[in-house]
């Protein structure tokens, strides 16, 4: 993948209330689109939240990897075809699985929100972390090498001339990769922490 793609989404801050609700691909929930990379149709990363509020299906996404961490809810139960059932529960229990897997979500106890971020495997490596936010924490953008921080809880804001506003629980930043820079994230709480690279081509 070209840096290009990752120059694409600038360097930002995005509000939960700028978050765009949309239905999901099969058309049996909601999701609120956080960012995709780059900002069309043919995303290369994409982070959501989806709004689980009844028994369904997911939707297929041939070619994607994704995870899925439990935000808000009782649980979520993953009945996959091929026999496999894995229970998400608070409070971020988190699962990686292939986007074309035919799997159906179940509802522990009510409605869940849940973190889901997708990459397309042929191009992109992505790596989510959890982590306290205690004082400072470091990150580093590179030429080929882009960050997405989510704040779960908590309060943060970035050290420096970065021009970025604060994050409040349920914001995300965006530091997209073109240059290496170091960004101070200062603050109280929890996060997630994706690191996005260019992935390695098939073998032919």
């Amino acid at each position: 993948m070209s840096t290009d793609t990752f120059l694409s989404a600038a360097t930002r801050v995005i509000p939960r209330v700028e978050y765009r609700r949309e239905r999901w691909r099969n058309g049996l929930g909601w999701t609120r689109e956080i960012v995709r990379v780059p900002d069309t149709d043919d995303w290369q990363v994409r982070l959501s939240i989806a709004e689980i509020e009844q028994d369904a299906a997911f939707s297929a996404f041939p070619g994607i990897e994704r995870e899925l961490v439990l935000l808000r809810g009782e649980g979520l139960r993953l009945r996959f075809a091929d026999g496999t059932l894995h229970t998400l529960m608070p409070p971020h229990d988190r699962l990686r699985f292939a986007g074309e897997a035919q799997v159906r979500g179940e509802l522990v106890d009510g409605v869940t929100h849940d973190f889901n971020l997708m990459w397309r495997r042929d191009a992109v490596n992505a790596e989510l972390l959890h982590r306290p936010l205690v004082g400072s924490m470091f990150f580093f953008t590179e030429a080929d090498t882009a960050w997405a921080i989510h704040l779960l809880s908590g309060q943060a804001q970035f050290d420096g001339d970065t021009n970025l506003p604060p994050l409040e629980a349920g914001d995300t930043a965006w530091l997209a990769a073109g240059e290496r820079r170091r960004f101070a994230l200062r603050g109280g709480g929890e996060l997630l922490a994706i690191r996005v690279s260019p992935g390695k081509p098939p073998l032919a």
